[in-house]
């Protein structure tokens, strides 16, 4: 490497929450830079979250966590081209790179659903990910599942 790695930006906790988690998943719902409607948006999503599972002895943010969680993968594939072949070699992830997945795909799920409001469809793809459905689920499960399939090509890890 020729450059040095650059330095980790340090994150901001939150005003309502003060959690760096929730800064760094409004940063990636943040559209054109406009972070204070990305913050309106995420508020209100958790705000009907904490409505629609009214019966969990669950706080709204944790409930968000946790589906955060469900939906994170732990292994993914990489294609590598070895002796004129392309093989999808299974590998570790990251924990840097779980969450940035995890929140991404989220986020992608919650866009393409269907509803009235972008909060109202992200908390919808939030209660389902509580549930262990939805897409953003589906997508990891998916992730896992190719893995699995791909095992025998794990010996050609980078």
């Amino acid at each position: 490497m020729r450059k040095a790695k650059p330095k980790k930006r340090i994150l901001l906790p939150d005003p309502k929450f003060h959690d760096i988690e929730v800064t760094r998943f409004v940063n990636n719902l943040m559209l054109q830079g406009k972070k204070s409607i990305a913050y309106s948006i995420f508020y209100d999503a958790i705000d009907i979250v904490g409505e629609k599972v009214k019966d969990s002895d669950k706080a709204p943010l944790d409930i968000w966590k946790q589906a955060l969680e469900n939906v994170t993968p732990q292994i993914e594939v990489k294609s590598r081209r070895i002796g004129g072949a392309n093989f999808q070699v299974p590998t570790e992830l990251r924990p840097e790179r779980k969450v940035s997945l995890s929140m991404k795909n989220m986020i992608q799920f919650a866009r393409k659903r269907s509803g009235h409001s972008m909060a109202e469809k992200l908390a919808a793809e939030i209660v389902a990910a509580f549930n262990n459905e939805g897409g953003a689920f589906k997508r990891k499960e998916d992730m896992h599942r190719m893995a699995e399939a791909n095992k025998a090509f794990a010996h050609f890890r980078f």
